[in-house]
């Protein structure tokens, strides 16, 4: 199969790149290792907008996150993306960390961000009651906000979908070939693909795909975040975002409110060996709840629901690598996207293909691009009076699944069909949120399973939990 360019790792900026690529006409693939999108850390990451003060001036990661903001929000809505503008707040609890505070707002606005101010640790806690009393000042950052990644990577994709581009799942990239200005890219199942050009969005893996084509020019660093998620009992203890001052591991322990309801705190920030590194530790996780207390002292641990671990992709020097290969044309590196990245991804997009067309690319507009998507979750936004009416022409839509979430039968099967097509129950909870709830798929997750297995028509026990050895049942009795 050729196409014009071949997009490797279909995380949230893989998404947003292809999404933008389909703007234009060129035949798109996405490829991606696993049997699902967003399985790398754009499923495991603090779902934050930052607000773009903490990136160094003058670098690619301050002026994309400044960029991002506003074209992620726009973004989002247009693709029925759970998100909210709620604010965030850096946290100071000394004189010294004062300081820090009015170097980030400074910082915030040679980066050209606007709206932000410095407020007394009194005034904070007006807004926000169950703040510290030791919180001495805050940056207050109102363009902040919250989102749902591994929803946003999945309207992304569906969207270059739509709009054209193919995904391939279950794609281990072996080795990438060029030969007279084509690329062939091949898989460990055998399967191959040719492209003029290749867009390297591999996170973690990024480094080890730039070696095959001979660039050895950068080395991710894996670091490792733990995460405590908190019942929706605990959902409104904040409603901004509560950070602490950065240090050089990052952006530090937050305690955040989800688009969803429930209340998010972490991460820890580790150097792991491998981008599979993903277990949580009691010392990592004893971390989380003394440093979250620390910020919101009258947090209830007890009404922890999971926690779980993202694995993100640094590099020595800090700052996105985001170019053309040096030593093979036609392959663009889009590396080392840690934090903001998330937030940045609509921007990093757009500045790839600015990338393409300064390289000669022909970027013809495809007139039948259409950038909008079709709400997955239309029928919770519903009245009471609508649902009844929708349920009487769709019965599905009547019969409840996961009572911890609320979600239908109808909505299951309309997700098992939507592009694209999830493969398994982590793939259907992460898009309608079935096993989400306190229970964790305690009582739901059979029935799930026996939507995917009518749905795709295959027997329970090929129903796996995330692909590969993760089978749920294993025969009859």
């Amino acid at each position: 199969m050729n196409y014009d360019v071949a997009v490797i790792g279909a995380g949230v900026v893989g998404g947003m790149v292809a999404r933008e690529l389909t703007k234009y006409k060129l035949s798109t693939v996405l490829i991606d290792k696993e049997n699902d999108v967003a399985c790398g850390a754009s499923k495991a990451n603090s779902g934050i907008i930052h607000g773009g003060f903490d990136p160094e001036p003058d670098t690619l990661k301050a002026k994309l996150n400044a960029m991002g903001v506003q074209k992620l929000y726009a973004t989002a809505k247009a693709l029925h993306v759970p998100h909210k503008n709620n604010g965030s707040f850096v946290c100071a609890f000394s004189e010294e960390e004062d300081k820090t505070v009015k170097e980030l707002y400074e910082r915030g606005l040679k980066n050209g961000i606007k709206g932000m101010s410095v407020i007394s640790g009194d005034e904070a806690r007006k807004m926000e009651p169950n703040l510290s009393p030791d919180i001495t000042s805050v940056l207050n950052v109102p363009s902040a906000g919250i989102i749902c990644p591994y929803e946003l990577t999945i309207a992304a994709v569906g969207n270059a979908m739509k709009n054209g581009a193919e995904l391939l799942t279950d794609f281990t990239v072996t080795s990438i070939i060029n030969t007279d200005g084509m690329f062939t890219v091949s898989s460990a199942d055998g399967r191959a693909v040719s492209a003029k050009y290749i867009i390297n969005c591999a996170g973690c893996y990024s480094d080890k795909v730039a070696n095959m084509v001979g660039d050895t020019s950068f080395e991710i660093i894996p670091r490792a975040g733990q995460y405590i998620l908190l019942d929706k009992k605990e959902g409104a203890r904040v409603t901004h975002t509560i950070f602490q001052v950065p240090s050089k591991e990052g952006k530090g322990i937050l305690v955040s409110p989800t688009v969803d309801g429930n209340l998010l705190t972490g991460p820890t920030a580790e150097a792991v060996d491998c981008p599979m590194c993903v277990n949580t530790t009691p010392d990592g996780l004893a971390a989380v709840q003394k440093l979250a207390a620390k910020s919101v002292p009258s947090v209830q641990f007890r009404e922890v629901i999971t926690s779980f671990c993202g694995v993100r992709s640094s590099e020595k020097n800090g700052d996105f690598i985001i170019e053309e290969s040096k030593v093979q044309k036609g392959f663009v590196n889009v590396a080392a996207i840690d934090s903001p990245g998330l937030s940045s991804c609509v921007a990093i997009a757009e500045y790839t293909v600015d990338i393409l067309r300064n390289m000669g690319v022909e970027l013809i507009e495809n007139t039948d691009f259409d950038g909008t998507r079709e709400d997955p979750h239309f029928f919770r936004h519903m009245t009471d009076d609508e649902k009844n009416e929708y349920v009487k022409a769709h019965p599905d839509y009547g019969k409840i699944i996961c009572r911890c979430e609320t979600v239908t039968e109808g909505e299951i099967r309309d997700a098992i069909r939507r592009d694209p097509k999830p493969q398994d129950i982590d793939g259907v909870k992460r898009r309608t949120r079935s096993g989400m709830g306190r229970c964790q798929g305690g009582f739901c997750k059979p029935f799930v399973m026996k939507l995917i297995a009518e749905e795709n028509k295959t027997a329970m026990e090929n129903v796996t939990k995330n692909g590969k050895e993760s089978a749920m049942v294993i025969g009859k009795i």
